[in-house]
């Protein structure tokens, strides 16, 4: 699987027709290749762009697809730690498809999703965590999202993790100086500095784990659902929360039966925004159908704003979802604030969503709802479920072995051992040591050309 002595070829740009089209080819004959597919009569100088011709299936140049610029990038000093040339071609499906297929005739192999990043890992270019941070700069949906990639593509939680593992790689090497020479009635570090250090320790990953919530919410993205009773203004507050006409607003109850999702973002969280169906005993079948469904969107959410209107007082209809949802993460809010008032709730944000009066403080309100504060702190370092794992059970061995220094009498063997394994799991997040399984997962969710 992490084979690296064949030579790959693979689109780096999106698929479809544009202005360019960048086939990159990476490995040890990429020189070799190259040669045999274009019209190029001396070999490439490195980082030296090259005006070229590709030729056909026919091998020829009479039969030239296209002309290219050749840009060689040589081993070590590339990407991929290999020697890597990208070919610029005009973004034609059909020119670019061709010139992969001469490619591959000439010798290359076609890549598997993330190979290129892989091999960049392989040859120490990139830990894991920058590797996982390539994959979220492309996913990126909102500018927080990439900028928080970026942070980590550029080795912020790579060197905090590092520095923690460097203070915990000296106790331990004091703890074993002191069974070295155990006769000698001279230890390298008292138990109680010991305790000091650990417990240093312990405070840097908690720090970074207290972010951890808000950074998952904006690398994931949340689901936000809108709850109401019929005809309390869902609809046209989903509209000017994601600022288009995408749900049907008028006057008839029910008008909403299924459920309208659009992607939005709210300081930077990219956020799943669903519209429902009105909340009430439905006599026809398929609203009862768009009710129920509401109901199971509601069960997922990880926020719902149940909507009720600010100028009727509470129906029981509106209780009754107020009740239903009083255990869950919730909004509540108070439409159409632009009409004389007839209700009450003091944890109720009034809005208008027809003035648009009080949107900006509910987009504030949802942000610190689902991440903490409304996106004006420093990006989070940690934003990946398997680092917070993995960090978590680093954290619980080092309170194992503060435990055991409490204790008086465990043997210092015994906190070694879990001293060691809090290493473990540092070596773990950035890829010193992880398992092909592991590496798999991680890399099958790449697209093909990066």
């Amino acid at each position: 699987m992490f084979a690296t002595d064949d030579t790959i070829v693979a689109l780096a740009t999106p698929p479809g027709r544009g202005a360019l089209g960048v086939v990159r080819i990476s490995g040890p004959r990429s020189l070799d290749i190259v040669a045999a597919i274009t019209t190029a009569r001396s070999v490439l100088e490195p980082r030296r762009a090259t005006l070229t011709r590709t030729r056909g299936v026919d091998g020829t140049s009479a039969g030239a697809v296209d002309r290219v610029v050749a840009t060689y990038f040589q081993g070590p000093h590339s990407y991929t730690g290999e020697d890597v040339v990208e070919l610029s071609a005009h973004g034609s499906p059909v020119v670019l498809r061709t010139i992969i297929r001469v490619a591959v005739e000439a010798g290359a192999r076609l890549a598997r999703p993330g190979e290129f990043t892989l091999r960049a890992f392989l040859a120490g270019r990139i830990d894991l965590v920058q590797a996982e941070a390539v994959r979220d700069l492309i996913a990126a949906a909102t500018p927080l999202q990439a900028r928080t990639a970026f942070d980590q593509l550029d080795g912020t939680l790579t060197r905090r993790i590092a520095a923690l593992d460097a203070d915990l790689f000296d106790l331990i090497a004091r703890l074993e100086a002191s069974l070295d020479f155990p006769d000698e009635g001279y230890h390298f570090i008292e138990p109680a500095e010991t305790r000091q250090r650990v417990g240093t320790v312990i405070g840097g990953i908690e720090a970074l784990l207290g972010d951890a919530r808000r950074g998952r919410v904006i690398r994931e993205g949340a689901t936000v659902v809108l709850a109401g009773r019929p005809n309390v203004g869902k609809s046209s507050l989903f509209n000017a929360l994601a600022g288009a006409e995408r749900a049907i607003v008028t006057n008839v109850p029910g008008t909403t039966r299924d459920l309208i999702t659009e992607p939005i973002d709210v300081h930077g969280i990219a956020l799943t925004l669903v519209d429902t169906a009105g909340a009430r005993d439905a006599q026809d079948i398929v609203e009862r159908e768009g009710v129920t469904r509401g109901q199971q969107a509601r069960g997922v959410a990880d926020l719902i704003i149940v909507v009720v209107d600010r100028s009727e007082a509470l129906t029981s209809d509106d209780q009754r979802l107020l009740d239903e949802t009083l255990s869950q993460r919730r909004l509540i809010v108070a439409n159409k604030c632009d009409l004389p008032g007839a209700l009450t709730l003091d944890e109720a944000i009034a809005v208008s969503a027809t003035t648009g009066e009080g949107l900006d403080l509910l987009r504030c309100v949802m942000a610190r709802e689902l991440a903490g504060d409304e996106g004006g702190r420093e990006v989070p370092a940690l934003t990946n479920l398997r680092h917070v794992s993995l960090l978590e059970d680093a954290r619980d061995s080092l309170a194992a072995a503060v435990n055991a220094l409490n204790a008086g009498e465990v043997p210092e063997e015994f906190v070694l051992g879990d001293l060691h394994a809090a290493r473990a799991r540092f070596d773990e997040v950035v890829g010193v040591r992880t398992s092909d399984d592991v590496l798999n997962h991680i890399f099958e969710k790449f697209c093909i050309g990066k």
